[in-house]
């Protein structure tokens, strides 16, 4: 579980709901059923016409993603690519065999690149299998992306519609002007849902799961660049300068200290 993720969301609540009492608001005058219902079924139901079901079953998946995963630690594959290459100087390609059956937990991207290498497939097209592997991938990632954008940009919509709708109902009967102010009020309790929870909910979670897609992108381009490299036969210290590129610099830092 991302701590900070749950830690962020339940603070923005509360911070807002806080914020709203110390300004004289009464908290049950926020429970409106009839604008969520609005705001949260209208908004599902756009996004159930604006994308494929095989696309919408992933909703829990990249729920699941976007508070539990955490960006991938790029040092210890600097480690393994240094000790692999190695390895390889020392023993050859044909070592990367054994290791490879040896270790389960590997990332399938990096288990498939090494076994190219292995069964002696050409440089040029293991970099360009591995190439349409990673744009598959973020093809993939960016519609779950757009799914939560979408929403983002929908549920201000639907907050709207619903306040035109309460704003309608008001109208229809003014006999008792001194309840209008309570019942305009009411109406917007729409719009604040619409805004609310595409600011505190879609779209930060649509920029999360972006954030999560980029750092794995640069993960899988410095597996293949490690992957190629051995391929090539080139040295393990040049294998390692390369690829600590792909490092921010407090975790290059380290990785030279070790």
């Amino acid at each position: 579980m991302d701590i900070v993720t749950v830690i962020s969301l339940i603070f923005s609540f509360i911070a807002l709901v806080v914020a709203f009492v110390l300004e004289g608001g009464v908290l049950g005058a926020l429970l409106e059923p009839t604008a969520a219902l609005i705001v949260f079924g209208g908004t599902f139901g756009a996004i159930g016409m604006s994308f494929a079901a095989k696309d919408l079953a992933k909703i829990p998946n990249l729920l699941r993603i976007a508070f539990k995963k955490e960006k991938q630690d790029r040092t210890e594959l600097l480690t393994y690519f240094g000790d692999v290459s190695t390895m390889v100087r020392k023993e050859g390609l044909l070592s990367l065999e054994g290791k490879l059956n040896n270790e389960q937990s590997m990332d399938p991207f990096l288990v498939s690149g090494l076994q190219m290498v292995v069964d002696g497939i050409d440089v040029d097209e293991v970099r360009e299998t591995l190439e349409s592997r990673i744009e598959n991938m973020q093809q993939r990632h960016a519609k779950g992306i757009g799914i939560f954008e979408a929403a983002g940009g929908y549920a201000p919509t639907m907050g709207v519609l619903g306040t035109v709708m309460g704003l309608v109902h008001v109208l229809g009967d003014l006999s008792n002007p001194n309840e209008l102010g309570g019942k305009i009020a009411v109406a917007f309790i729409a719009t604040l849902y619409g805004v609310g929870s595409a600011n505190l909910i879609w779209l930060p979670i649509g920029t999360k799961l972006k954030e999560l897609d980029a750092d794995e992108t640069i993960t899988k381009y410095m597996m293949l660049d490690g992957i190629t490299m051995i391929q090539k036969g080139s040295n393990p210290t040049l294998i390692a300068e390369r690829l600590e590129g792909y490092l921010d610099y407090e975790n290059a830092k380290e990785a030279r200290g070790k």
